[in-house]
C-alpha cells in the first residue's frame, strides 16, 4: 500500500479531524490549503474551516506531528483500506447524499462497494421471529438476482440480514457507526470478524473513534446511500428504523415494506409507512421485479 502526499495530507487530516467532504472542500478552492497545510498559517485555516484560531492552532499543531506517520504502513498493519472521495472504488453514489463521508475506510472485499445492486435490509434492534421469517423470504430471490445486502451490524434485524445473505452464499456490507478499534455491539465480534474476511465492513470514522449515540443516526445516510432501496422489516412507531427511511426518501430511493400484525408493537412504525406509501414486499421476488421494471424504465 503506497499513498501520495497528498493522499498522505488528506488522511492526516482526516485522522485528526474527520471532517465531511463539503467543510473539505473549502480547503480545496478557490485555494488548494491543503496542498501546504503543514506550512499554512492557522488564521487561514480558521477562515476556510470557519473555527476558532485557537482551534485551528491545535489542528496545525496536530497535524504536522502526525504527518511523520506513515498512514500506508499502519493501515496496512491492520487490515483497514482507506478509500478517499477520490479514490476509484468510492462509491459515486455517495456523492448524491446529503453530507458525503470524506474517506471510507473498509475491510474485506472492498470492490463490493462498486457493485450496482444493492439493497439495504434494516429493522428493530427488537426483532422477534416475524424478521427471521420475513429474512428467509426475502433474502433468497436478493442473492440470486446478485443484489449485495448491505446493513449495519446492530443487534436484531441487522444481524439477522448479514447471517441470512452468508447463509445463502451472498454479499453484504455492514456500515459501522465507529472506528475498527472497537465493534459494538460486543456480540457481534464474530460476525465482524467473518465479514472483515470474507464480506465487507465499512466505516467514515478513523480507527480510534469511538461507538457514540449519535453516530448512528450519521451512519445511516451511508446505509441508505449505497443502495438503490431500503427494505424494513419490522419497526416500532418510534424507532431508529425510521430515520433511515428518512434518509431513504430524500434521497429518491423505493423503500418497501414488510406488513406486519395490526396488533405488533414492532410493526406499529412498518404499518404506518405503508399508510404513507411504502410498498408492501412479503418476499425477495416481489422486490426483484420492482427493481428490474423501475430500472428497464430508465
Amino acid at each position: 500500500m503506497i499513498f501520495s502526499v497528498d493522499t498522505q495530507r488528506l488522511l492526516a487530516l482526516h485522522y485528526i479531524y474527520p471532517l465531511p467532504l463539503q467543510k473539505l472542500q473549502r480547503l480545496l478552492s478557490p485555494v488548494d490549503l491543503l496542498s501546504y497545510f503543514e506550512e499554512a498559517p492557522p488564521y487561514e485555516i480558521a477562515k476556510a474551516l470557519q473555527i476558532s484560531s485557537s482551534r485551528a492552532l491545535e489542528i496545525s499543531k496536530s497535524f504536522r506531528q502526525i504527518m511523520t506517520l506513515s498512514f500506508a504502513e499502519a493501515y496496512e498493519r491492520a487490515n483497514i483500506s482507506p478509500i478517499p472521495f477520490q479514490h476509484p472504488f468510492y462509491p459515486a453514489q455517495l456523492f448524491e447524499i446529503s453530507s458525503p463521508p470524506t474517506v471510507l475506510y473498509v475491510k474485506g472485499r472492498y470492490s463490493l462497494l462498486t457493485k450496482e445492486k444493492q439493497v439495504t435490509i434494516i429493522g428493530s434492534r427488537k426483532a422477534t421471529s416475524y424478521t427471521k421469517t420475513a429474512m428467509d423470504l426475502i433474502v433468497p430471490p436478493l442473492v440470486e438476482h446478485g443484489y449485495t445486502v448491505v446493513s449495519g451490524l446492530a443487534r436484531g434485524a441487522d444481524t439477522i440480514a448479514h447471517e441470512t445473505t452468508i447463509k445463502v452464499g451472498g454479499s453484504t456490507i455492514a456500515v459501522l457507526g465507529h472506528g475498527f478499534n472497537y465493534i459494538y455491539p460486543k456480540e457481534n465480534q464474530f460476525l465482524a470478524e467473518h465479514m472483515a474476511e470474507h464480506q465487507l465492513l465499512v466505516t467514515e470514522y478513523p480507527p480510534y473513534m469511538k461507538p457514540e449515540k449519535w453516530h448512528f443516526p450519521m451512519r445511516n445516510r451511508i446505509i441508505s446511500g449505497l443502495s438503490k432501496a431500503i427494505v424494513v422489516t419490522e419497526a416500532a412507531l418510534r424507532s431508529g428504523t425510521l430515520i433511515t427511511t428518512d434518509n431513504a426518501l430524500e434521497q429518491g430511493k423505493d423503500v418497501f415494506v414488510v406488513p406486519g400484525p395490526i396488533n405488533a408493537e414492532q410493526s406499529k412504525g412498518t404499518n404506518k409507512l405503508l399508510l404513507e406509501g411504502a410498498i408492501p414486499a412479503c418476499n425477495g421476488h416481489e422486490i426483484v421485479e420492482t427493481l428490474t421494471l423501475f430500472s428497464n424504465k430508465n
